[in-house]
């Protein structure tokens, strides 16, 4: 048997079929655009978006079809719905996290819900890239789609649903909505009465690894896969990596390296809101039973996008021509030592401790001898420093970290690796399958299914 990890991004999906020894069997991507409609506004077109992750599905499943997928879970973004009829039928766009839409109604949030006591329930103060102010959105201006929907369904819950599942959504997702009770692991009745919302349009809450059903006989049929595979809940994207690459005891944390540089402490006990509000840090449960998880973050991964599309779109071309990966190249240009180069990573609003939106990304320190490398350098520079003030702050939490286990696109690099240990003075360890996220999702599903006795089990 194999399990099958799906891995669901704001900008591609993969599918990945894996032995239960951990194996990679066949894998499958594809990648897909954010809409902006209008100037502010960024989605993605659900239809589009399922119709990819179908095609990965069906592409791993075929090819790994010798040693047949038995159960699968999904890995995801956080914050963005779907909404669906009881029919399974998708009825528009999802609505991102850093879309501007619902950021008029946080003057009247707070009017009902201070940062302190929403704190105390949901584990996070307000904001608009969670996905209350969407949903506020969405029944305020569009209400006959809010009327017709069966269900907002997080993008875990949505292709679990889509293949045949309940609707069921795992903790680590149903707290990025902002209406989650982290004591109660359900929906608070508080939150969803504050905001306006109504209950029965949201999900049935479970922890990862809930068998939730079996993908449909004629899905599977036209998808590729065997009979009766079991679906269990998924979890959080960055709490599938750290599954995915065995983060699952304090003291460790997972170092994503993909569009966002994204820190991932684990913990055991939920520290006081105090200060965890002071850092800007939030806590979410872990998809290991027991944990807690927080995230530190910025978009230093897409400062480095920017850089290859900015400095080397010529070269990235003609490297997508010839099926290379034009990174390797640019950070073979990355010169020894210091770079004498300053970046502010503002270039959208920053993560952890402050947010800062009214502001922007700068350069300093250019001469003419400088070359394109160190422009590259000292991007990844000012991107990691701002996570080591973050990391710093951390002890006055209750929160260790003593050991990072690298994932994403940029862990490939070991040019930027080196760095980040270098400033964050921690070692980093790079995991043989950096693909955690797939990874991670397939251990729950093997959980779930009883492919695996426990989380440990399942890592080990």
């Amino acid at each position: 048997m194999s399990l099958l990890g799906i891995d669901v991004g704001t900008t591609g999906c993969k599918a990945i079929c894996f032995a239960v020894n951990g194996e990679p069997l066949a894998s499958a991507y594809r990648e897909y655009d954010i809409q902006h409609p209008r100037p502010g506004w960024a989605e993605l077109d659900a239809i589009a978006v399922w119709k990819a992750v179908k095609a990965t599905i069906r592409e791993a499943a075929m090819a790994a079809s010798d040693d047949p997928v038995r159960a699968l879970a999904i890995s995801s973004l956080g914050e963005a719905v779907v909404p669906v009829t009881r029919d399974r039928q998708i009825l528009g766009p999802s609505i991102l996290n850093f879309d501007s839409r619902g950021e008029v109604y946080l003057s009247e949030l707070r009017e009902q819900m201070d940062d302190v006591a929403l704190y105390r329930i949901n584990g996070n103060t307000l904001g608009n890239h969670y996905g209350l102010t969407k949903l506020l959105w969405i029944k305020r201006h569009q209400p006959a789609l809010y009327a017709r929907t069966h269900k907002f369904l997080l993008w875990s819950s949505f292709v679990a649903y889509m293949l045949g599942g309940e609707s069921v959504v795992d903790h680590s997702l149903a707290n990025r909505t902002l209406l989650f009770d982290l004591e109660r692991k359900t929906w608070s009745p508080r939150l969803v009465e504050d905001a306006d919302l109504d209950l029965e349009k949201l999900p049935v809450t479970a922890p990862s690894a809930t068998v939730v059903g079996k993908v449909a006989r004629e899905v599977g049929q036209a998808l590729g896969l065997p009979p009766d595979v079991t679906i269990t809940t998924g979890a959080h994207d960055q709490c599938a990596n750290a599954v995915g690459c065995g983060v699952s005891e304090a003291g460790q944390a997972v170092y994503g390296m993909g569009t966002f540089l994204c820190l991932t402490p684990v913990f055991n006990t939920r520290p006081p809101s105090a200060v965890m509000i002071a850092r800007g840090l939030n806590t979410e449960h872990h998809a290991v039973p027991g944990k807690y998880v927080s995230f530190l973050y910025n978009q230093g991964g897409a400062l480095v996008k920017w850089y290859r599309d900015t400095f080397a779109a010529e070269e990235h071309r003609q490297a997508l021509g010839a099926g290379d990966d034009v990174y390797d190249a640019l950070f073979a240009e990355v010169p020894e030592g210091p770079s004498g180069i300053i970046a502010l990573p503002h270039f959208t609003t920053t993560g952890p401790p402050d947010f800062i939106s009214e502001s922007c990304g700068v350069v300093a320190g250019l001469r003419l001898e400088t070359p394109r490398g160190a422009i590259l350098k000292g991007i990844l520079e000012g991107a990691t420093f701002y996570l080591k003030s973050c990391v710093d702050r951390l002890p006055e939490t209750g929160i260790t970290v003593t050991e990072l286990r690298a994932t994403g696109g940029g862990s490939k690099s070991d040019v930027w690796l080196q760095l980040s240990a270098d400033i964050l003075g921690r070692p980093l360890v790079r995991p043989a399958v950096t693909e955690a996220g797939a990874l991670g999702a397939a251990i729950i599903a093997g959980v779930g299914s009883g492919a695996f006795n426990s989380f440990g089990e399942g890592i080990a």
